[in-house]
């Protein structure tokens, strides 16, 4: 028992307590470097997560002050020091909104307001947030108590991630979309509460000495304050949690159902989405080679039960467009090339090639030909274009151009039967951008 108790021994290697909590103190403060380092550290994780970069994410992380009053907060618990924890939680209010203006001024002047994966990763925070907060700051805590602070630091500043959330509560004020703000303020305040709860039980742990005398009933509202953090933080995040479990289990279901009732069948699956909330699920499917009749719509319908899937609706494209239907027969076929019987893996490989040389336009050689006989024209760009109407694929040849004036019908008329000949379509669609 002395060997477990000795190998998990936090006394030894710690530094003196009154210049810990000097230097604690130090950290609290927003104001001149401090306040400067953040506002910088709130615009360059602004920008990793518009750009969707992890790397200028995690630096505005490491540079980030933001820890300091969330740590003297734990101090000022756990030592019943009510002044410190007064200057820390006015600190890190300030530092709060500090956060949400300059985040919210970036993204709102940002031409780029995409939802990036950057963005969306903070915008569902569950119990695992919790758990990292929590793991995180008993790290950062430990650290700073010992007279070697060694390198968990920068560990801590990345793993609990204080800076990302709140900025991500600032692109939700600036693009009005306040689930994500929420869900954002969430996580921040998750990870801002269960670093001090953290630091708190450290504290208590290495026996600091309190501030003044404090009354037992003092003590028991203190607790009954920081329990009171607990369950509120931790109902929600729970169930989120749960959620993601269930969607998860969701996810494993509908891969089981689609590998068993129809890629182990021999069906090649062309399109694939899943949708899952609340209120309504489906799966969405669509197939190279394969049509189904109303009956195998219905039987497959049926066996969604099996895998859990009961409230699920199956939706199946059906692909009848000739590009499809030539691509389905020649698989299906016995094709040959040179006089030799192609094997199906061949035959599906070269039917592919030959869709994709469809839309092998030579954009340069086309804007020079037509450059020359339409001065006017300045820009040209043609592809072969998929539409979906009533569940129909079909592929339509577009032209679009631009030009300095306009050209007339007449003149625009003869620029798209000359495409045509050119390159040999039946039919082409031709827009003025």
């Amino acid at each position: 028992m002395r060997v477990v108790t000795n190998l998990f021994n936090l006394t030894k290697g710690q530094e003196d307590k009154a210049t810990t909590l000097e230097n604690v103190i130090a950290n609290i403060s927003f104001k001149g470097a401090n306040l400067w380092i953040l506002v910088c550290a709130i615009i360059i994780a602004s920008i990793g997560l518009n750009v969707n970069s992890t790397a200028v994410v995690i630096g505005a992380m490491l540079i980030s002050p933001l820890m300091g009053p969330i740590v003297g907060s734990g101090f000022a618990l756990g030592t019943y020091d009510f002044e410190l924890l007064k200057k820390s939680l006015n600190n890190l209010a300030i530092a709060t909104i500090a956060g949400l203006v300059v985040s919210t001024l970036y993204f709102y002047l940002s031409p780029f307001k995409e939802v990036q994966a950057e963005i969306l990763s903070r915008t569902s925070p569950n119990i695992y947030d919790v758990m990292i907060a929590f793991a995180g700051g008993l790290v950062g805590v430990i650290a700073i108590t010992r007279v070697e602070k060694g390198n968990p630091i920068p560990g801590v500043a990345i793993a609990t991630a204080l800076m990302p959330p709140l900025c991500t509560a600032g692109y939700g004020l600036a693009t009005g979309n306040f689930r994500f703000f929420l869900g954002a303020i969430f996580l921040y305040s998750i990870n801002c509460v269960f670093i001090c709860i953290s630091t708190f039980t450290i504290v208590k742990y290495l026996k600091y000495p309190s501030k003044t005398f404090v009354d037992v009933k003092r003590q028991k509202q203190v607790k009954y304050g920081i329990i009171a953090l607990i369950l509120l933080m931790l109902l929600p995040s729970s169930y989120f949690a749960f959620s993601l479990y269930k969607k998860q289990e969701y996810k494993q279901s509908v891969s089981k159902f689609i590998s068993q009732e129809i890629v182990d069948k021999g069906t090649t699956i062309l399109y694939q989405r899943t949708k899952y909330t609340a209120n309504q699920n489906y799966i969405e499917l669509s197939f190279i080679n394969k049509s189904y009749t109303k009956a195998e719509l219905k039987s497959l319908n049926l066996k969604l039960k099996k895998y859990g899937l009961e409230n699920t609706n199956l939706r199946i494209i059906q692909n009848s467009t000739d590009n499809i239907n030539s691509l389905k027969n020649d698989i299906l076929n016995e094709v040959t090339k040179n006089g030799v019987v192609l094997g199906e893996k061949d035959k599906l490989i070269q039917q592919l090639q030959n869709e994709i040389a469809k839309n092998n336009f030579n954009n340069k050689q086309l804007y020079s030909e037509v450059k020359v006989l339409f001065p006017s024209v300045t820009a040209t760009s043609i592809a072969n274009h998929n539409y979906i109407k009533n569940d129909t694929l079909s592929m339509r040849t577009v032209l679009i151009y631009q030009s300095k004036p306009v050209l007339d019908k007449s003149n625009e008329s003869r620029l798209k039967n000359w495409v045509e000949k050119r390159l040999a379509l039946t039919s082409l669609d031709i827009i003025h951008q």
